[in-house]
This record gives C-alpha cells, structure tokens and sequence, in this order.
C-alpha cells in the first residue's frame, strides 16, 4: 500500500494475494483492496472449483485466476482462505504444508481456530479474522486476531488488508472470533431479517411494498447514522422517541411482550455455538440470561 508520496508502508507493493474459494466474501474483499488501491489486479489471484465464476471475476476486476487451487498458491505471498468450514480439511489435503511460504495466511473462516489453520498448513503466521457482508460496499467490521508469531509486518500488512473494506477491530483473545461472528458477522441477516418483517407490515397495512420498502431502508439507513453520529446508548435514543402513551410506547409493548429481546438473544447464543462446533469443539457452558437494561448485567456474574 503506497502513502501519499508514493512510498509502500505496509510492503505490499509487489506482493501477490491469493484467495483460496472465491464467493461472496473474497469478492468483496477483492473490490475493497483495488478500489482504495491496497492491491493492484496483477497482484492478486483467486481460485475457485467454478470456471464460469472464475472468467466473471477475472471480466469484473482483471485479476488472475484458476480452478486449481496449488496453482494458485504457487508463486503466493500472502494466502487468503475464504471457504466454507466444511471443506476445509479438502483443501488442506489439497494445498499440503506450506511450511514459511506464504509469509501471512488470513483466513475468514467461520470456526476455525488459528492452530487448526497453522496445523492444516505447516505455517505458523495465520491471523483469524472475521469480516461481515457490509463489507461489498466498503461498510463492513472485521474482528481479527494473529498468531504470538507473526511479525509486525505482516500484522500491519493484514491490518491493511482488513482495512480496505471498512472498520477492523483487532483482538488480543482468539476467543473474540467466535463471538464476533454469532454478533457482527451473522449480524447482517438479523437485520435483513427484521427490515423484511417491518416491510411486510407496510404492506399489511396498505402500502405498496414499493413504498413499504423504502420507508423501512431510509429509516433503517436514518436511525443508524443518527445513533453513530449522536454516540448515546440506543435506550435513551429509544426514549426520545417513546412519548407515555403514544404510538411508540405501545408498538415497544407489544415487541417487549413477544420475547423480542429474548428470542433475539438466544438466536446470538445459537450463533455461537454453531460457531464454536464449527471449529474445535469446545463446550459452551450455559446460555447468557437477557437484561432488561445496559446496566442489568452489571452484578450478574
């Protein structure tokens, strides 16, 4: 990545990035490392086991690409692993130990532990991270952790990398991944979930759904931007908006008395187990109680 006088900070300049599975995520990643100029296209590869996948990122980026996976990683200095957990042990018979190259592995794998990456791989600088679907339009969160043994080079190499495509997060504690993704990396199909039921009352009551959907992303879109820009805690943001007896207090009703917070935090909880039996197989002990309010959970130990 070049400074404003041209100068390569990071040491990426004339490093090739190749992906390992080339979906949703790799793609996103791709556009964000070439729209802000981290990466150039000649310094990126992707492989995918789809040929018509692999000719439409080629068309879309004019990066490299291939349907075979060694080939991919041949001449690789930075591997970038963004597969499904279920075939990870695949593509670890199919890559075998790497041993020191590449010099940085990055894997967004929901799951899979730093020591089952660097086990898999023979190569012991792998940062864990866990990015979201914002991040196809440059407003993702990444949650990411490395390796004791990885440099600070390649620390701030993937610090960049994680960069391009929104906010990042860096973690101290492993343990962080699995949470990050039942909260952030999950996140997005909660809130398309309840933006689809909000539009579904519109139409219940008479808009077109048209309508119904854009009153529900602008308000949506608004009440993000103003609880960003506001920094107050969404409760008392609630409460500007929650007049005794009006509209919103009895609509709030109704959500309290259905078990949203509830049915909420248990789909999260849910998240994190699937995320943790994704990996290891470490045991979750118990299931969190919800608060009622932010300070609530402060004496429950």
């Amino acid at each position: 990545m070049s400074n404003q006088n041209g100068a390569d900070v990071n040491g990426l300049d004339n490093l090739i990035t190749t992906f390992i599975g080339s979906g949703v995520m790799a793609e996103a990643m791709i556009s964000g490392l070439l729209r802000n100029n981290i990466l150039r296209p000649n310094q990126i590869v992707a492989a995918d086991p789809l040929p018509e996948r692999c000719e439409s990122l080629q068309a879309r980026f004019g990066i490299q690409t291939t349907t075979h996976n060694r080939e991919a990683i041949r001449a690789a200095d930075i591997l970038i692993l963004s597969i499904k957990p279920q075939v990870l042990d695949r593509v670890f018979a199919d890559l075998g130990e790497l041993g020191s190259l590449p010099k940085l592995v990055i894997s967004i794998i929901a799951g899979a532990s730093i020591a089952q990456i660097s086990d898999g791989l023979g190569n012991p600088n792998v940062v864990r991270s866990m990015p979201n679907t914002p991040a196809r339009i440059g407003q993702g969160i990444t949650v990411w952790a490395a390796a004791e043994s990885v440099p600070d080079l390649q620390r701030q190499q993937a610090q960049a990398i994680l960069a391009s495509f929104g906010q990042e997060v860096f973690v101290e504690d492993e343990h962080y991944l699995d949470m990050a993704t039942a909260l952030s990396g999950t996140g997005p199909a909660y809130v398309f979930m309840f933006m689809e039921a909000m539009i579904d009352a519109g139409v219940h009551l008479g808009f077109s759904r048209r309508i119904a959907e854009q009153l529900v992303i602008q308000t949506m879109r608004g009440s993000v931007e103003y609880a960003a820009q506001s920094h107050e805690h969404p409760a008392a943001l609630r409460n500007q908006v929650t007049s005794p007896g009006g509209t919103s207090a009895e609509a709030i009703y109704h959500l309290e008395k259905g078990g949203l917070r509830t049915v909420l935090s248990r789909a999260v909880w849910a998240a994190y187990q699937r995320s943790v039996a994704l990996g290891v197989g470490k045991k979750v002990a118990h299931e969190p109680r919800v608060a009622r309010n932010p300070d609530a959970l402060e004496g429950d130990r």
